[in-house]
Formats: structure tokens, sequence, C-alpha cells
């Protein structure tokens, strides 16, 4: 079957002990266009997920799984009371794996019990769905899907990209330069407003001393012509 849509992308792995149950999950997943694969058990789904169970019955049917072989799952999908290893006892495994943890788990059951529902979700659950499961409970599954996804794509610490090395003989080089613009700069400005100033102040002398020397010139020569009219009456 080929799949279609934007959630063909994402691996769905549903387990449960019932036949009839598992087939409408099933069903209900690929028609939300998401690839399925089924177990039967929680030890089966172990095996699909790369993990061993030490209580695994080998001699119990096998369902749709691969024969040990690990495929890459994005979301796990578990009913809750199932013979030997129950859906509770699988998210456990699940979310105490380092290489597993990140992997969304959902919780089915027939059963409203509050209790386990909230021991379900405190430990690591998604979603915790009441049967018969719903196509409206599948597009729930998506969020929990894109999340663990940008989860993955995201870059870790150590995959971040180093900074080049520092150059010593650049930082040295730069060291130097700045100080020597910093005080071309300064002496400029200080030379400058010193030109200034002095004008400032020659000017200042020159307005001053102007009228002085104008009086000075009256007086001189009210003197002179005084001096000039005094021999004049004598003669």
């Amino acid at each position: 079957m080929t799949l279609v849509g934007p959630e063909s992308r994402f691996h769905v792995l549903a387990v449960d002990d019932s036949l009839i149950d598992r087939k409408i999950i099933e069903m209900l997943l690929k028609n939300s266009s998401y690839k399925v694969t089924t177990v039967d058990s929680g030890s089966k789904a172990l095996e699909v997920l790369g993990l061993t169970d030490e209580s695994d019955d080998s001699s119990s049917p096998s369902s749709s799984c691969p024969d040990h072989q690990e495929i890459d799952v994005n979301l796990i999908i578990t009913d809750y009371c199932m013979p030997g290893m129950t859906g509770y006892d699988l998210l456990k495994r699940v979310k105490g794996s380092s290489s597993l943890k990140d992997i969304p788990v959902v919780i089915m059951s027939s059963e409203n019990v509050p209790v386990r529902i909230n021991r379900c979700l405190k430990d690591g659950a998604e979603e915790f769905f009441l049967k018969p499961v719903k196509l409206a409970d599948m597009k729930k599954l998506k969020s929990h899907l894109l999340k663990s996804k940008q989860q993955h794509v995201a870059p870790q610490p150590d995959q971040l990209p180093e900074k080049p090395p520092r150059n010593p003989e650049d930082e040295e080089a730069a060291a130097k330069a700045i100080p020597n613009g910093i005080v071309s700069d300064c002496s400029r400005c200080s030379t400058s407003s010193s030109n200034k100033r002095k004008a400032a102040t020659m000017e200042q002398q020159e307005g001053l001393s102007s009228p002085e020397r104008t009086k000075q010139r009256l007086s001189s020569t009210s003197s002179s012509s005084s001096s000039s009219n005094s021999l004049v009456v004598e003669t």
C-alpha cells in the first residue's frame, strides 16, 4: 500500500492482544495515512524496538511484525490490559531506555479508571484513549509526532559548530592599532581646539585694544591742536 499525505513519513507501532481491537486501530491509523506495524504483546513490541525481554515466550504466535527486526518507530500506541506485560509495563521499559525514551507512548483501555489513567500520564504517556478508539483520537497523535520530530531535528550541544581558533598575531596587531588610532584622533582634536581658543583670544584682544587706540589718537590730536592755538594767540 502506498501511503500519501504529510503523515506518511510517521511510523506507528500498535500493540494489542485483541485481534479485533488490533484490526480497528490499524484501520484507523492507515486511514490517517500513517505507516503501521501491529503486534499482539508487549514482549513482541520490545523485539520490534530492539529491546529484549527476559520473560518473552517464544512459543506464542507471531503477529504482523518483522521477526526480530528492529525498525524505526515514531510513536507507540498500546492497550493497557494485556497478559504478561501490560501497557504500563511497556511504557516503563520505553521511558527507561536512553535510546527510546523520546518516543511518544499512548495508552488505550476499555476501563475508565482515574487512578490508572493518572499513573500512566504521570510516568510519561502522552495520551490515554478510552475504547472504542475513534478517528478523532488519531488526529490527536499528530501533535505528539511533530513534537518528537522537532526534538530529533534540533542540534545537540556537541553538534553545534565550533568557533574558529584565535590567531595571537591578529589579536596583537589589533591591540596595537586601536590605541594608536585613538591617540591620533585625540591629538588632532586637541590641536584643533587649541587653535580655535588662540584665534578667539586674539580677536578679543584686538576688539578691546581698538577703542583704546582710538582714544589715544583723539587725545594726541586734541593736545596738538590746543598747543598750536596757544602759540597763535601769543604771536
